[in-house]
């Protein structure tokens, strides 16, 4: 399991066992390990995970307009807790936060 910030470093998701779930534990997404991006329910891109914790949107990424289906929904794993702001990392060209 992983905790996920966004740039200001709020808890906004876990990845637990390549499948993205909300902080209350609503399965929200997966991780697709060839291409190492996430995906949304329908199969859109979502983001990606930068400097070892961050999901953001890269706003330059080639899979914006791929859709690679659904990957099913793997439930709600539960609330993994609320590991606190990690700090802000400021804005990276290229990358916006990520709307869930």
């Amino acid at each position: 399991m992983e905790y996920l910030f966004d740039s200001k470093g709020n808890h906004i998701a876990n990845l637990v066992n390549g499948h993205l779930h909300d902080p209350s534990g609503q399965n929200i997404g997966h991780f697709l390990s060839n291409e190492k991006i996430l995906i949304d329910m329908h199969g859109q891109y979502l983001g990606e995970i930068v400097q070892g914790n961050r999901l953001l949107f890269n706003k330059t990424s080639p899979y914006l307009n791929v859709n690679f289906g659904s990957c099913g929904n793997y439930g709600n794993v539960g609330n993994y807790g609320n590991p606190g702001n990690y700090g802000s990392i400021g804005i990276i060209g290229g990358y916006r936060d990520v709307s869930l």
